[in-house]
């Protein structure tokens, strides 16, 4: 994932109505119900490839109080300042790549729908690992969700790798233990069906 990267994704948040693109969720169900039951308003979350996802509205209104979104894209993240500007609540911003991003933090819960699944690069992949280790305290946890292994090959014109919930997990096994996984199906607004993989890991 290299700093075109930023580019790419400013053009499609410039260039494409939100309710149009691919992973467009009015609700965005399985992400909310993953973190919800496995975090609580107190704990500290971020979410990674946030784009423009109603996650942190959604959790801002159930009481959570130090959400922060990480994207690329600063046009992304400027669409979600724009709508919660005078919520309340505490929202962090972060304009990042993940793969080079340094936290300056830990936080209780991390959040991924979609953004690892572009890391078709292995050491892409072992730099998202070793970021994740540091950013999520021991005990804490992360809900990802990725392309199914029965799942698109391409999204939004990129590559994607795929994952059943057995692979995914290996994939964090030096430092993560899976505690759930479960497959969803996503209906995107022009009605193509896409299988996800979701885990829930736990920090050792």
């Amino acid at each position: 994932m290299s700093d075109s990267t930023r580019t790419h994704w400013d053009t499609v948040y410039t260039t494409r109505a939100i309710d149009s693109v691919g992973w467009f969720q009015p609700t965005p169900g399985t992400s909310l119900r993953l973190v919800t039951a496995n975090g609580q308003p107190s704990c500290s979350m971020i979410d990674v490839g946030a784009g423009a996802s109603w996650l942190a509205d959604e959790l801002l209104d159930l009481g959570w109080t130090d959400v922060t979104a990480l994207d690329v894209s600063p046009q992304a993240l400027a669409i979600v300042r724009a709508r919660l500007d005078g919520h309340g609540g505490s929202m962090s911003y972060v304009v990042a790549n993940l793969v080079s991003w340094q936290p300056q933090r830990q936080y209780d819960l991390w959040h991924d729908r979609a953004v690892f699944h572009f890391l078709v690069d292995a050491t892409d992949r072992q730099r998202y690992v070793d970021t994740l280790a540091r950013a999520v305290r021991p005990g804490g946890v992360v809900v990802l969700g990725t392309f199914a292994d029965d799942g698109p090959t391409q999204c939004s014109g990129l590559p994607t790798q795929r994952y059943d919930a057995k692979s995914l997990a290996a994939q964090f096994r030096t430092a993560f233990d899976l505690v759930h996984s479960e497959r969803s199906e996503h209906v995107t607004p022009g009605a193509v069906v896409q299988p996800f993989t979701w885990v829930v890991l736990r920090r050792r």
